[in-house]
Formats: structure tokens, sequence, C-alpha cells
């Protein structure tokens, strides 16, 4: 799979399970960790976009997972892994 197939696929389930209940999109944001981690040498900006949506989706799992309020890292976290998908075009 291509680093633009992963970074579509990555930006779908975040936009998907923004709208679940925190254990589904917990669930969600799980299954995604094979697809962000990098597997091959990419240009720097692109593995810059690539670490970037791996933090912000770890931030918002974070939060999920303590109970706390994650309504506002969902933007950042779709923001960043739209910047990886451009980059990686």
């Amino acid at each position: 799979m291509t680093d633009t197939e992963k970074a579509a696929r990555v930006l779908e389930a975040l936009k998907a399970a923004e709208h679940e209940t925190a254990p589904v999109a917990l669930s969600t944001l799980n299954g995604l960790i094979g697809l962000v981690q990098a597997d091959g040498e990419q240009p720097l900006e692109v593995e810059e976009a690539r670490s970037s949506a791996f933090m912000a989706i770890c931030e918002i799992g974070k939060a999920l997972h303590r109970g706390q309020p994650a309504d506002r890292l969902w933007a950042p976290a779709i923001a960043a892994a739209e910047r990886w998908k451009s980059l990686a075009t």
C-alpha cells in the first residue's frame, strides 16, 4: 500500500470516528497505528506530515482513553492527515 493510500485510509477513518462514541472511536484509532508507522524512506516533508498525523491520533487516543473531551483534537488530526495525503501524492 502506498503512502497516499495509507493517508487516505487514515483520513477516512478519522472523519468517521469523529462522530462515534468514545469506545468505538478509540477502537478505530487503534486500528490506524499500523497505517501511520513509517515503513520506508520518504522525503522529509512526507515523514514530518506522517509523524504529525501519528502524534495527533495519539493525542485523541489518550484523551478518549482517559475519558477526557476530545472534540478540539479531531480537527488538527484531520488536517494533519490531509497534509500527509497531499504531500504523499
